[in-house]
């Protein structure tokens, strides 16, 4: 996993974004076994505090769980997953939504422009 850390908000909240992007794009799979937390945390640079402090709040969305002979794994709610994909999308919709509104673009020309967007994609 690449992970993508700045300085300007909590390095536990970003590895927790990242993780969870993981999760919902596939790269984890349900089920799967996660790397141990000195693995993780060595992979990403940082303190094994810091990660191990990102992935216990995980557990406790229940985005992993903990089998404490074997380690760490995602989830197998596969509609947990989609539901966290799907606000998360909505989040990202929303925050595009906002940023062309302070351009000064109504709701309607916006889907305009998205629609032709997508449009010439296909």
């Amino acid at each position: 996993m690449k992970w993508d850390l700045d300085s300007e908000r909590p390095v536990y909240i970003q590895l927790i974004e990242q993780i969870q992007s993981g999760i919902i794009s596939g790269l984890f799979k349900p089920g799967d076994k996660l790397p141990s937390v000195r693995d993780l945390a060595t992979e990403a640079m940082v303190n094994p505090n810091t990660m191990q402090k990102a992935l216990s709040e995980l557990e406790r969305t229940g985005l992993i769980y903990t089998n404490r002979t074997s380690g760490r794994f995602i989830t197998s709610d596969e509609e947990m997953i989609i539901k966290l994909k799907h606000l998360s999308a909505k989040e990202l919709v929303m925050d595009f939504i906002n940023r062309m509104k302070q351009l000064g673009y109504e709701p309607e020309e916006t889907l305009t422009i998205v629609t032709g967007i997508v449009k010439t994609k296909e």
